[in-house]
């Protein structure tokens, strides 16, 4: 079989139209990948709509406030990227007088910019022969070929994406790039995969051989931290609260939360009232500290698992650094926050 022609062929008649596939921008396309990272192109979508609306060129991006752009992202999660985004977005207007890096060893340099994304810009505006390999290429592949080397050692990057170039010899780097992703995407899918409907069925090593969900090897197992997170939640007369703003690196940074007090496990309000940060809310006249949620939100991030208690904290007096409830739409927070706000507080 002609493998590449096989796939081109499977790509025009099923690939999905998106917004960003009817433009060879840079921009767009340089977003539409950050914003797809880690991130279903149902999810992502919406997200992707809105940063064009309100960002339509590199220039108003880079000239929006990082706390408006947060506050776009915010519900996308792994907030790094919109943070790396827009410092991009800045460096290429400040340096480069708003003209986007037009090869690989370029793009490269753009904060949060990596091989995948380079090899995907590169490719699909400028024509340049960088094969992406991320997650859809990396399965397709181990299972056609039955690779059993594991994809998350080192040296299988440059295994998987040498193979991938020599297959896109004498096509479009553009179309072949998208084809692959888009294959692995809809039909060669990590669960539940329609192998009888493959046109690479008879000859994929994997499918004849019945292992399917063998591939890709992964050797590495990520390990999950659990973090035990306690949020109060102030009352004042007035109906004021406070938020502060998260400094410390990691995840949400410069993202807005209720006071936060972290324990080592879960902790009943006996204990709660113990802590220090606690103890410094009750000395403004406390009033009531009563739980929310009746059972700890577990909120799943890659390598954490929060479990997350909101507190209520009644007080019979005002505190400076206090604001409305309602100017609470207007912050970037975290979604599981974001989530307890429209719930409980804001109409």
């Amino acid at each position: 079989m002609d493998w590449t022609k096989t796939l081109l062929d499977w790509y025009k008649e099923n690939k999905r139209d998106f917004p960003w596939r009817e433009s060879q921008d840079p921009y767009q396309i340089w977003l539409s990948e950050i914003i797809l990272q880690q991130t279903r192109v149902q999810q992502g979508l919406p997200y992707y709509e809105k940063f064009i609306k309100n960002f339509p060129t590199v220039f108003d991006l880079a000239a929006a406030s990082e706390e408006n752009v947060l506050k776009l992202w915010q519900g996308l999660g792994y907030y790094s990227r919109a943070r790396n985004l827009h410092a991009s977005a800045q460096w290429i207007v400040k340096e480069h007088q708003g003209n986007f890096p037009q090869t690989f060893k370029e793009l490269l340099l753009l904060k949060g910019v990596g091989d995948y994304t380079a090899s995907a810009i590169a490719s699909i505006c400028f024509e340049e022969p960088q094969a992406v390999v991320d997650g859809n290429v990396y399965r397709f592949l181990a299972r056609f070929f039955g690779i059993e080397m594991p994809i998350d050692t080192s040296g299988a990057h440059k295994y998987f994406k040498d193979k991938a170039t020599v297959l896109m010899q004498g096509v479009s780097p553009n179309t072949f790039n998208q084809a692959m992703m888009e294959f692995g995407a809809i039909q060669c899918t990590p669960k539940l995969t329609d192998c009888e409907q493959c046109p690479f069925a008879q000859k994929c090593v994997a499918y004849q051989q019945g292992k399917v969900n063998a591939f890709p090897v992964k050797i590495k197992k990520v390990k999950v931290k659990k973090r035990y997170f306690n949020y109060l939640v102030i009352k004042t007369p007035s109906e004021q609260t406070v938020v502060k703003q998260r400094k410390a690196k990691g995840i949400w940074q410069n993202l807005y939360e209720f006071p936060l007090i972290e324990a080592a496990s879960m902790i009943e309000k006996e204990e709660l009232i113990k802590q220090p940060d606690f103890i410094r809310w009750s000395k403004f006249k406390l009033i009531s500290c009563e739980r929310v949620n009746p059972k700890a939100i577990k909120h799943i991030l890659t390598h954490q698992h929060l479990y997350i208690q909101f507190w209520q904290l009644e007080l019979g007096q005002e505190i400076v650094e206090s604001i409305d409830y309602k100017e609470l739409k207007s912050l970037p927070v975290p979604v599981v926050i974001q989530h307890f706000i429209e719930n409980n507080y804001v109409d």
